[in-house]
Formats: structure tokens, C-alpha cells, sequence
């Protein structure tokens, strides 16, 4: 039985590919166009892109990226080529009524995370003025991003692009369940990635596009005629 309820209203939705490429495209021209012009605020700018990319490569809701720190990428033995970079605990979990907050750990997927976190952390976080605290996110006036500061960069972006004002912080975690589906992940893996409860939940989340689903559906029946057109086949 679903007894969780939903975040986000129904009309929010997951990117598609092609507008997640935009989105990350553009955030990273804005730190080349500030960085060009010689201002010190592509350091912010460089962050925002990092972090974007980083609550997608994990799924992660907005305060469980704000709230992540150095310390807490780690190895991952069965996933070698991730070097430093193979899992991340997630401290700050949404909690349930009553409880602290829930932890999980997550594991690292794509090959591209390691060098935009690594690129962050070695290259360019140490010139942020608060870069001497543990958050893996400093501000420019504290030592952790906050949270409307994620909101207004998301949506200055997004409107920017003339993307759908449907897409919110939040749709980058829906965007990371719905590409692993689509990847032909396990959805069981899927659902422990992101941390839910109940299968259920997880499915709420799923925005496989009108292509996946003609694909899955052409591999069915092609499987099927192949089958049925089989020399030795038994009527």
C-alpha cells in the first residue's frame, strides 16, 4: 500500500534529455561569460553548475545537496573506476514525522560525476572565501548555500532558456529515476538509490518519455515474432 505522500504538486515533472543538456549547457556558459568579463562571481556560478549537476548524478532533494560536505564521498569497491568518488552519504535525508534525519548511501553511476565533483573540489572551491569549512557547498557570505539561493539560480536559468515553468529543483531528482529506468536499471536498485519506502513512490516519480516506451514496446513484439517465426517452434 502507498501511504507516502508525493512531493511536489502533479504537474511537476522530470527533465527530458534533451532539455537536462540545455540546462547544464547553459549554466556551464554562464560561468565562461562572468569568468570572461574578469569578475570574481563565476566562483558562485562555477558552484551552482557543479551542484546542479551533482543533485542530478544522485538524486538528491534540495536540502540533502545543500547539506552535503567533503567528507562524504567515499569508495566504492565494486565500482574501482569512480576512484574517490564511488558513494555518497546522504546525512540529511527528508525524515519522517517525529524522527531525525534518514541516511543512505548512494552510488555513483555515471562515469562523468567523479571529474565535475573532483573539478569542483581540487580546481576551484578552494577559492571561495569560506572554503575553509567541511560544506561541500560554501557561500560567497557563509559557509553553506542556502536554500533560496538554489531556487532563484534554478529558476533564472530555466526561465532563461524558456524551459517549463513546471520544472523546479526537484525535478532533477525526478530526472535521475527516470533516466536510470530508462537505462534499464533495476527499479528495486532505483527505489534504494533515492531512498523511498515503498516501490510505489518511486513510480510516482517516473516520467519515462513517449520514445522509451515505443522502444521497450517495438523490443517486445520483435521478440515476439522472432520467437514465433523460430524453426522447431511448437504450436
Amino acid at each position: 500500500m502507498h501511504a507516502d505522500e508525493a512531493e511536489g504538486e502533479p504537474e511537476r515533472r522530470a527533465f527530458t534529455k534533451p532539455e537536462l543538456e540545455a540546462f547544464f549547457d547553459y549554466a556551464d556558459d554562464q560561468v565562461l561569460r562572468v569568468r570572461g568579463k574578469g569578475r570574481k562571481g563565476w566562483l558562485p556560478a562555477f558552484r551552482d553548475a557543479a551542484l546542479f549537476k551533482t543533485a542530478y548524478a544522485y538524486g538528491l532533494r534540495r536540502n540533502e545537496t545543500r547539506m552535503l560536505d567533503l567528507t562524504d564521498f567515499g569508495r566504492n569497491p565494486e565500482g574501482r573506476e569512480f576512484g574517490e568518488y564511488g558513494t555518497l552519504q546522504v546525512r540529511y535525508g527528508k525524515a519522517k514525522k517525529g524522527s531525525p534525519p534518514k541516511r543512505r548511501s548512494v552510488l555513483t553511476v555515471w562515469q562523468w560525476t567523479p571529474d565535475t565533483v573532483d573539478e569542483w573540489i581540487s580546481e576551484v572551491r578552494p577559492g571561495m572565501r569560506h572554503a575553509t569549512g567541511p560544506a561541500l557547498w560554501p557561500s560567497e557570505r557563509g559557509p553553506r548555500v542556502g536554500l533560496q539561493r538554489l531556487d532563484s539560480r534554478f529558476a533564472a536559468y530555466r526561465d532563461a532558456l524558456g524551459l517549463d515553468p513546471a520544472l523546479e529543483f526537484h525535478s532533477l531528482r525526478r530526472s535521475h529515476i527516470t533516466h536510470l529506468i530508462e537505462a534499464g536499471f533495476d527499479p528495486l536498485f532505483v527505489q534504494h538509490q533515492v531512498g523511498h519506502d515503498h516501490a510505489s513512490t518511486t513510480a510516482i516519480y517516473t516520467c519515462v518519455s513517449s520514445d522509451f516506451r515505443t522502444r521497450t514496446l517495438r523490443r517486445v513484439l520483435d521478440a515476439t515474432v522472432e520467437a514465433a517465426l523460430r524453426p522447431g517452434r511448437i504450436s
